[in-house]
């Protein structure tokens, strides 16, 4: 078995270290920098070669940087003959863009699961896509992880309570019932309707959440004006209190200042994406680590063993 080595690029330091410790081996050697100008340099520092080489990069903020800085990346280690090389993407950027939604647009997770393949990435580990159907934009193995397990114990462990699940939209059905399965509770549906890209108003709810404490639960949020309006949807439906959970938090614009000002009590998020300042310092965010998990499957990808079990 070809020795296994671990890089990163600078989207998220701290979760590489975790992954690191976890599977027992240090972080590769390499600099990423930028010139002047802004284009980003790539140097590996050390030997790579017949190496089963992984590459932790998250395409956060600055999305188009971070992206670059892993394409350059994997373009490095094909050069420098790696056995085999796996793009480890905690957050999938532009995973929204996955269908044409107007004329002449792009499907941009296409394109990008397109350049990552080209650019020498062998296998994508990543973690709850948008839509389970992009692993089928991509012609090499995918293994989508779920943040589940870790969101899971967490709802057990910290909302005891009369709980019902809450899917924030149609398209969080799926995800929302399978949850509230595991929890053995209800579930309950915002009828949401978008009216613009990043802007969307809750119309009513299905299922009842009166006197109940509820946990709306979504793959990522991002300018949070879906679980702010949510939130007082589920207020004005007799809801004691409103939790939310999710595995990435974007966090854009001034996602932070709704959550403060709004009645949801917790925002229950994953370290797939690092928080900034404002985000740390905000009391109703908490953050879940989902190191041991990656950990786990960056090491039985490298060994061979079924991940068949971290699917869950």
């Amino acid at each position: 078995m070809h020795s296994l080595i671990l890089f990163a690029g600078n989207s998220n330091p701290d979760l590489a270290g975790h992954i690191c410790r976890h599977i027992g081996i240090r972080l590769g050697e390499a600099e990423v920098k930028t010139f002047s100008d802004g284009e980003i340099q790539v140097e590996i520092s050390e030997n790579v070669r017949g190496k089963d080489v992984f590459v932790l990069q998250s395409t956060c903020a600055p999305v188009n940087d971070h992206l670059v800085e892993l394409l350059l990346m994997l373009d490095a280690f094909k050069r420098a003959s790696a056995q085999r090389i796996t793009a480890v993407m905690p957050y999938y950027g532009y995973a929204r863009q996955d269908k044409k939604v107007a004329p002449r647009v792009p499907i941009s997770a296409k394109l990008v699961a397109d350049i990552l393949t080209v650019a020498g990435a062998d296998r994508v580990i990543t973690m709850d896509l948008h839509a389970g159907q992009l692993q089928g934009f991509f012609n090499i193995p995918v293994d989508n992880l779920f943040a589940a397990p870790v969101l899971l114990e967490h709802i057990r462990q910290e909302l005891k309570n009369d709980t019902v699940i809450v899917s924030p939209d149609a398209g969080g059905v799926e995800r929302a019932r399978a949850f509230a399965k595991r929890l053995h509770t209800q579930l309950a549906i915002i009828d949401k309707r978008r009216v613009a890209p990043n802007q969307a108003e809750a119309m009513h709810v299905v299922g009842d959440v009166k006197g109940k404490v509820a946990v709306i639960l979504d793959d990522m949020v991002d300018t949070a004006g879906t679980v702010i309006e949510a939130t007082s949807a589920l207020k004005e439906h007799g809801a004691l209190e409103v939790h939310a959970c999710c595995a990435h938090a974007v966090l854009s614009g001034s996602a932070v200042d709704r959550i403060t000002k709004s009645e949801i009590k917790t925002l229950v998020v994953t370290n797939t994406n690092p928080l900034n300042g404002k985000a740390k310092a905000c009391d109703k965010i908490r953050v879940l680590s989902v190191s041991k998990l990656l950990a786990e499957a960056i090491h039985r990808s490298h060994t061979g063993s079924s991940v068949s079990s971290l699917f869950v």
